[in-house]
């Protein structure tokens, strides 16, 4: 049975975020809140967690996972960033942007793109996002919540956990989500390409 975290969007209680973390540390898939759209998320490496993703969203093995992480410097140990990738990353974030990068091999095959080798990246601005990756200390390993047949994301909190009662096991909710979903540009040719044009600006990349 999914536990629900109700917080406040400026202010996030630390006992309430503290609690998803350790949920997320002992193995746990959440719904947590971005500055695009409520997500899923599990820890890097929990192989289980992927799976449950995969089959939540009814999702194929080339799905992109994102990585997502609280500062810029942390993607170094994880993706391959040519100069042009490099500033167009540093510029845009934190912001409401998916970056498709190549991997380093820090990263488990099994949440890259099978042929391409490559893996979605971010760093919200979301203050509880970012309050949450700061409590776990680690990247979080991330997939929008859009839902077989569904265009948008879903937007309301309450909404998920009775949805997805016995598919996650919490749902943070701050209250302050839209229900759209990043912009996702990949950058791992030599030209950026526009994959889905969301709450980003794409102009830098026209």
């Amino acid at each position: 049975m999914a536990r629900y975290f109700d917080v406040h969007p400026e202010n996030p209680q630390p006992r309430s975020v503290m609690q998803v973390a350790q949920i997320i540390t002992d193995g746990g898939l959440v719904v947590w809140p971005t500055d695009s759209a409520f997500a899923l998320g599990c820890l890097l490496g929990n192989r289980e967690g992927l799976e449950r993703i995969r089959s939540i969203r009814e999702l194929d093995t080339s799905h992109h996972f994102t990585l997502v992480v609280s500062e810029f410097a942390q993607l170094g140990e994880f993706v391959k960033m040519s100069t042009p990738a490099f500033r167009a990353v540093r510029a845009c974030t934190p912001g409401p942007y998916t970056f498709i990068l190549n991997a380093t091999r820090e990263l488990p095959r099994a949440m890259l793109h099978p042929k391409k080798k490559t893996v979605g990246v971010r760093i919200p601005q979301h203050v509880t996002a970012r309050a949450l990756l700061n409590e776990l200390g680690e990247p979080i390993v991330s997939s929008t919540l859009i839902m077989p047949g569904q265009e948008y994301p879903l937007s309301d909190g309450w909404a998920i956990k009775e949805l997805l009662e016995n598919s996650v096991d919490a749902v943070l909710d701050s209250g302050d989500v839209s229900d759209t979903p990043t912009t996702v540009v990949d950058l791992s040719g030599d030209e950026p390409v526009v994959l889905r044009q969301g709450a980003g600006d794409i102009s830098l990349f026209e």
